[in-house]
């Protein structure tokens, strides 16, 4: 027994050992899925459409108005039916209505409302929906636009500062904005994800390419596909970024850019990056349009933090159009020089 006792004791500490480090486990990983069941889903952020809404009643939107006036943008959201509730609602809800017209774009019509698409859900379809979507509004609504803009239902989008930057823009011509990227397509194409917007004469080229089969569905890779017709039908990518060269699309939420990592750290993504990627705090505009993979509670924070938070007696520093007069007139000066 003398012998036995030494063994027993050494099993019962490694079963022991075992079951605790189990334990642990087990409860870090509960805890770890709770909070990315409440932060990642729409279930427990309930929306209330008799809630007064949080407005300022006393802002003065004279030029936000006037930009609505004169730069009519369609939004197209790609969503499909398990997402209406826990996705696209709170986006209804935020963003959406900052639109001159909005569309949820489905692989079936419900009463949200969404437009059906008579195509099947799934990754591999992204492509065809697009191109579906595109060709129902170019038949159904050629008229109500100047500009389009497809998003995913998980991005965020600041409607006012895109207005800001296609203004500067012509319709008329062919051109696409986004988050430029830089493999596969010689001239690049943009991120999907950050959502992408085409003029009216890029739409039309589009319509276009497949009408005439210059066109075609090759890929599943919805963005990388829409940016080769793109460059086959001479639309070009236009550069979004601010006058200081900062980002204004994102194809993945704030915190991914804000927090500078060493070079050998970074992500695969930012090597797609048609630009020369930046990070901390000037990696992203003043006047950021979009964040993508935002989920319902981050949807209303960052709502909160663009229309609502303000710092007491603070005057906003950055005005994008005096600094682009500034940088027009240090290189005048720098030529005249």
């Amino acid at each position: 027994m003398k012998n036995k006792h030494p063994y027993i004791c050494f099993v019962a500490g490694l079963c022991t050992g075992f079951f605790s480090i189990y334990y642990i486990f087990y409860l870090y990983s509960s805890v770890a899925e709770s909070l990315h069941f409440t932060l990642g889903n729409s279930n427990g952020v309930y929306y209330d459409r008799d809630v007064p809404r949080h407005i300022h009643s006393d802002e003065d939107r004279s030029v936000s108005a006037n930009l609505s006036q004169n730069v009519r943008l369609l939004c197209w959201i790609m969503t499909g039916p398990k997402y209406l509730e826990s996705r696209t609602k709170h986006i209804r809800a935020t963003w959406g209505k900052r639109c001159s017209k909005i569309l949820y774009m489905s692989s079936v019509e419900t009463e949200f409302p969404t437009v059906g698409l008579n195509v099947t859900e799934g990754r591999d379809q992204l492509y065809w929906k697009t191109i579906r979507a595109f060709q129902y509004i170019y038949q159904h609504h050629r008229n109500d636009y100047d500009w389009v803009l497809k998003a995913d239902d998980d991005t965020f989008v600041v409607i006012e500062n895109l207005r800001h930057t296609l203004s500067k823009y012509d319709p008329q011509k062919p051109l696409y904005f986004g988050r430029r990227f830089a493999p596969f397509i010689k001239q690049g194409y943009m991120s999907g994800g950050a959502g992408y917007v085409l003029s009216k004469e890029a739409l039309k080229r589009f319509i276009e390419g497949f009408d005439t089969g210059k066109c075609t569905h090759f890929s599943s890779l919805e963005d990388m596909a829409l940016g080769q017709c793109m460059e086959t039908m001479k639309v070009e990518p236009a550069d979004s970024r601010d006058v200081k060269g900062r980002q204004t699309f994102h194809p993945y939420p704030p915190e991914k850019y804000l927090i500078k990592q060493p070079r050998s750290k970074r992500p695969w993504y930012v090597w797609y990056d048609h630009y020369e990627p930046r990070y901390g705090p000037e990696c992203c505009s003043d006047n950021a349009v979009s964040f993508h993979y935002i989920y319902p509670v981050q949807m209303y924070t960052l709502q909160y933090f663009t229309y609502h938070l303000r710092p007491y007696g603070y005057k906003h520093r950055y005005n994008p159009d005096v600094a682009a007069a500034e940088v027009d007139s240090n290189i005048t000066t720098s030529v005249s020089g």
